[in-house]
């Protein structure tokens, strides 16, 4: 039986178990398959510039290897943490001098490409372009955001996939076979052990190295699993792209009627350590964007479960967190009132200065007075209804031209909204008429 923990097997189980063949490479059939791009491409043995983009323990370094190696091509490994312009300006000059004297370009894999700023990646664009080096990067981030885009427009980003259950049961076997023994676990928590990887290979079989080293004899049910290995914890980068994009699919789940949905979004978040502000803020936004005048009470909602979370905290504040997402996601939905908005944007872009009519201007000074300023003004609390139907649009959008930029619709207390307007449409309609008859 082989042992991970005596002097004939120094290598870490990670190392031991990394694949020899893209073949034996699991989780990424889409692009390593005979039909996938990476796996065309080795079969005709030419390899461009690429970048392989996906979470932590997907085997992006060992696909780059692989790659090389199939194709007979050198490999070269940086990482962009560690490494500056100095070492690429030494690699570089190492595949250019075996370029000319063997004829054989160089592999560059740069680990965390997306670590590398600007300038340095500025620096290596020229000598992907001459194919001095074949860049193969890998990255955790959207390269959309982290890239220069002269780079990525000369290199193809590959999206790997996290590993699924079936995968991790592969590796979980391979572990296996490889050490002589099976995890000293039980049926349930060796699935429990599949669920705390969360997709993630590398950490998987690091849980693996963890059980194995102990006594043969143990077995552990799901409960002493827990005890004796860590679930990983939650890939969650407040700064960058899941944070977006979880705060997106929190959004849309409340704007989509969805609370059980919205709920486990803003939980997703939470536990990755995002601020409850931020869910605060998004709630404030959906409460009026989405819900708007369907539903007043939302916003009114939102605001005194914020401010009561203000004052409480932690756990008692998830209380008014739960109840102003139920409030929100639940409510009748219109955009209404930001669609009116937005069409008076666009008409006051469209008519510039036109002059208000003087009889809403104020007439601080006399001579104001004297050009009519003020003149006519009613002030609407002396009228019935305390209203006076006086026009307050400019001259050239009154009347027959008055714009209609705010149309409710009929849902929530919007029915009600449709019932003030008609009513002072009315009443407007009628005071013009009057005034006509004059």
């Amino acid at each position: 039986m082989l042992s991970l923990f005596d002097d004939a097997a120094p290598r870490p189980l990670a190392e031991a178990l990394r694949p020899q063949r893209l073949a034996d490479v699991i989780g990424q059939d889409h692009l390593l398959g005979p039909n996938g791009p990476i796996g065309r491409m080795v079969a005709a043995g030419r390899v461009s510039s690429f970048i392989l983009w996906g979470p932590p323990g997907v085997g992006k370094t060992t696909i780059a290897r692989l790659v090389a190696k199939e194709v007979g091509l050198d490999f070269v490994q940086l990482s962009a943490v560690l490494s500056g312009v100095a070492d690429l300006r030494k690699v570089i000059a190492d595949a250019k001098a075996l370029r000319l004297g063997a004829g054989r370009q160089t592999v560059m894999f740069v680990d965390e490409l997306h670590r590398f700023n600007r300038t340095t990646q500025d620096a290596l664009l020229p000598h992907v372009e001459d194919g001095t080096v074949i860049l193969i990067g890998a990255t955790t981030e959207n390269p959309s955001f982290s890239m220069v885009a002269a780079l990525l427009s000369r290199a193809k980003v590959y999206t790997l996939r996290r590993f699924e259950k079936p995968d991790l049961a592969i590796l979980a076997e391979r572990a296996e076979a490889h050490v002589g023994r099976t995890l000293p676990i039980s049926a349930e928590a060796r699935d429990a052990l599949l669920e705390m990887a969360d997709g993630d290979g590398r950490y998987l079989i690091g849980l693996a190295e963890e059980l194995f080293a102990l006594p043969e004899d143990a077995m552990l049910d799901v409960a002493a699993l827990a005890e004796t290995v860590q679930k990983r914890a939650p890939v969650y980068d407040k700064g960058q792209e899941e944070h977006y994009n979880l705060l997106s699919c929190f959004h849309k789940s409340l704007r989509g009627s969805d609370v059980q949905a919205a709920m486990y979004w803003a939980q997703r978040m939470l536990v990755g350590g995002e601020h409850p502000d931020t869910i605060f803020r998004r709630l404030a936004c959906a409460a009026s964007e989405d819900v708007g005048m369907a539903d007043p009470q939302a916003m009114v909602q939102v605001i005194t479960a914020w401010n009561a979370f203000e004052r409480t905290g932690f756990p008692e504040g998830e209380l008014f967190m739960a109840q102003a997402i139920a409030y929100v996601a639940t409510a009748p939905k219109s955009n209404a009132a930001m669609v009116g908005f937005a069409n008076a944007k666009a008409l006051a872009q469209q008519t510039g200065s036109l002059p208000p009519p003087k009889h809403i201007l104020n007439a601080p000074t006399k001579l104001m007075k004297e050009l009519g300023y003020n003149k006519g003004y009613r002030y609407d609390h002396d009228y019935p209804d305390a209203f006076s139907g006086q026009e307050f649009f400019p001259d050239e959008l009154a009347g027959d031209r008055r714009p209609e930029l705010y149309q409710p619709n009929e849902r929530g207390f919007e029915r009600e909204v449709i019932k003030r307007l008609d009513f002072w449409s009315s009443r407007r309609e009628q005071r013009r008429e009057e005034e006509g008859g004059e």
